[in-house]
This record gives structure tokens, sequence and C-alpha cells, in this order.
């Protein structure tokens, strides 16, 4: 009786079956890496998004809170640093905003109610150090901004003079005070690109 050969692999389909799969397995996992890549690009994009929305924000919010005490400058722009004076529930801070340190920050005072305190808390405000209490750090990579005054129907550097407010409380005063503008233009360099914000400076304290 005729014996029948036996079934099976031989070596060398084997080998070529083990390669194939290794082959496969390794363009599995690249496709895996490539997917984790993306989203971790995305999610660091989301947030990084967010937090600028929620900075500028609270830029639109002390903008929109200017208050001209008759004591201190109400908007002061210095090229690096932009002090302002904003109403609270609790009477008037001084709030600064700053590209430095390859960064971009915000100090906000505590509420003054008396005209001598206020004084001191300018003064504070333009001294202010990377570790001085309450000033945050609100996004990294900002390497220089400038801002421009809406005024006399046209944009202009904010650091040029304005016209002198007519508004004053009697009280004295660190420097002459000048008139609010009619808007703020910020243009600041960002990871990513140059930001520009125009905004409308609230009439109601002038």
């Amino acid at each position: 009786m005729r014996r029948r050969p036996a079934s099976g692999f031989t070596l060398v389909e084997v080998l070529v079956a083990l390669f194939v799969m290794a082959v496969l397995s390794g363009l599995a996992w690249q496709g895996v890496d490539s997917m984790l890549r993306t989203r971790e690009s995305t999610q660091v994009a989301i947030e990084r998004t967010s937090r600028l929305n929620t900075v500028l924000a609270q830029w639109e919010q002390d903008l929109a809170a200017l208050h001209e005490s008759g004591v201190v400058p109400t908007l002061q722009f210095d090229g690096r640093s932009l002090r302002m004076t904003r109403g609270t529930d609790t009477g008037v801070q001084i709030v600064v905003w700053a590209v430095q340190d390859d960064a971009w920050w915000r100090w906000a005072s505590p509420s003054a109610t008396q005209a001598e305190e206020l004084q001191q808390q300018w003064l504070a405000g333009q001294q202010l150090l990377a570790n001085t209490p309450g000033q945050l750090r609100l996004i990294d990579g900002a390497t220089g901004w400038q801002l421009y005054f809406y005024r006399g129907n046209a944009w202009s550097n904010a650091q040029s003079s304005g016209e002198l407010s007519s508004r004053a409380a009697g009280q004295p005063q660190v420097q002459p005070l000048e008139a609010l503008p009619s808007g703020v233009r910020m243009v600041i360099d960002l990871p990513g690109g140059t930001l520009t914000r125009d905004l409308l400076v609230p009439t109601q304290s002038r």
C-alpha cells in the first residue's frame, strides 16, 4: 500500500511567514505611534488655544474696567509694561501687563481706597520682578509687543504724548495725567505668530 507524503510547512515557508508578520507588525506600530503623536500635538494645541483665550478675556476685562482716579495715570506704556488703573467692588487697583523674560505676565495690586495708597501701588508696579507676589506668568514664548492708542482719528504709538486729562481729583499727582484714548491696539509676538487685538476704551468714566 502506497504511503501519503507528510503534510506541513517547510522551513522556508515558516521563515517567509515570520518575515511577513514582522513587516506587518512594524507598519502597524508606526501607524499607532503616528496616531499617538498626532493626538498629543492636537491636545497641546487645544490647551494652548484655551489658555490664550482665557488670557485675552482677562485683557478685555481689565480694559473694560478702566477707572480715571485723577491721582495716577489711567493707562501708561513704557515699551515693556502697560500699567493701568481699574475699578473694583472695593476700590481701585493697579494692574500691570508686561512682556519680559520670554513670557507674558500680569500683576494686580490689592484694591486701594486712599489716594496715597494708590500712588504707592502705582510706584510698586514700576519695580516688578519675576518673583513679585501676585505676578502671574501667563504665556511662555512671548518675545515682544507694541501698543498703539487711537487718538484724534488715528493710531499712534502708545509711548507718544497725548492730550492732558481735564479730570482731576485735587490730589497730588505722580505725574501729569493724559486723557484716555478711544481705543487700544495690541501687537504681541507669541509662539506660532504675531497676534493683533483692537479694543474700544469705554467712555462711561470720562
